[in-house]
C-alpha cells in the first residue's frame, strides 16, 4: 500500500511568520508593478469558487525560502 501524502496549505500569516515578510511584502513580491516584484515567489491558490480566502503550498514556500538561502549564502551573506 502506497501512502501519498496531502499538500499543506498556508495561510497568509503562516507565510508571514516562515518568511519574515510582512503581509505588503508577499503582496509586493507578487504584483509585477511593484518594486518587491519577485517571480520566483509562490502563487497563492484560491481556496474556494468565489471565496476571498487564500493559501500557499508550503513545499513551494519552503522550496522558494530555501533557494533564498541559497542565492544568500553564494553571495557571502
Amino acid at each position: 500500500m502506497s501512502t501519498k501524502s496531502h499538500p499543506v496549505i498556508l495561510r497568509r500569516r503562516q507565510v508571514q511568520e516562515r518568511t519574515g515578510l510582512s503581509c505588503s511584502g508577499i503582496y509586493a513580491r507578487l504584483d509585477p508593478n511593484k518594486p518587491g516584484y519577485d517571480p520566483t515567489f509562490p502563487r497563492q491558490i484560491s481556496l474556494g469558487h468565489g471565496a476571498r480566502a487564500v493559501g500557499w503550498l508550503e513545499h513551494e514556500v519552503t522550496s522558494w525560502l530555501e533557494a533564498q538561502i541559497a542565492k544568500s549564502r553564494a553571495a557571502g551573506g
